[in-house]
């Protein structure tokens, strides 16, 4: 069975993700930091409901060392790595006269660093996949990388110039890899809008109604909107270097 490695699935959009692959057939990684029992509880879940098999790897994706291991650490568990996607990401509500050398740095180490750690571990096992894929002709989709971005990336943000910045740099990440790895593998990224997940439940009701005017689907996002899209970019063996927005109309491109 081939496998997948979500980071930072232990809850929100990538424990949906998480989910989703493994209803699609996937053993899937959870990767957590500090949430170490939600994500074992994410990959109980998983082995309880589907017939996946799910492993709870703990590792800071910032660190190039804890990147490494989980991704033999899910090679190890599985035999295989055939999609990666780098969903792992922190955020803090802060003006930049407020914010930090040291948190600058902390938001981009996890969210771009990080996902350029976990690409650059599992590249060897991608190809090996993908070399093994083309070997076979009734194999699954070619092996892929999605970077989780944000709608931020394009509008940026008043409060959080960092995590904005983080977002966007993903984009440039996503492009220079989908060139580089092709036609092996490829890569694409998917950019939500306003999704409810633990990182928006302390934003106030009038905070709500202001966000809700802005989306001509008159809804919020649900994790599933993006695990949706996170599988079809799994499956989509002619698109690579694609940023997917999946947020309800708020920003046409």
């Amino acid at each position: 069975m081939p496998a997948a490695l979500v980071t930072g699935s232990s809850r929100g959009i990538g424990r949906a993700i998480a989910e989703r692959f493994a209803r699609d057939g996937y053993d899937v990684a959870v990767n957590y930091v500090s949430s170490a029992q939600k994500a074992r509880a994410v990959a109980e879940s998983i082995q309880r409901e589907t017939d996946s098999e799910a492993v709870a790897v703990r590792a800071d994706v910032g660190d190039p060392d804890d990147a490494a291991d989980l991704v033999e650490a899910t090679v190890e568990a599985f035999g295989d790595l055939s999609h990666v996607v780098n969903n792992a990401g922190i955020d803090q509500h802060v003006h930049t006269e407020d914010l930090s050398p040291e948190d600058f740095d902390r938001v981009m180490d996890t969210n771009v660093n990080g996902a350029f750690n976990v690409t650059k571990a599992a590249l060897p096992h991608l190809k090996e996949s993908a070399a093994s894929e083309k070997a076979d002709a009734d194999s699954a989709p070619t092996p892929s990388v999605t970077n989780v971005s944000s709608i931020l990336a394009y509008t940026g943000a008043p409060i959080e110039c960092h995590y904005a910045a983080s977002k966007a740099g993903l984009l440039g990440l996503t492009k220079s890899h989908a060139g580089d790895f092709a036609p092996e593998i490829r890569v694409n990224a998917i950019a939500p809008g306003h999704v409810e997940t633990d990182m928006t439940a302390d934003r106030t009701e009038e905070e709500a109604k202001s966000e809700m005017e802005k989306i001509p689907l008159d809804r919020f996002g649900q994790p599933a909107d993006i695990a949706e899209a996170a599988a079809y970019l799994r499956d989509a063996g002619f698109v690579t270097g694609e940023t997917l927005n999946v947020n309800g109309g708020e920003l046409m491109r």
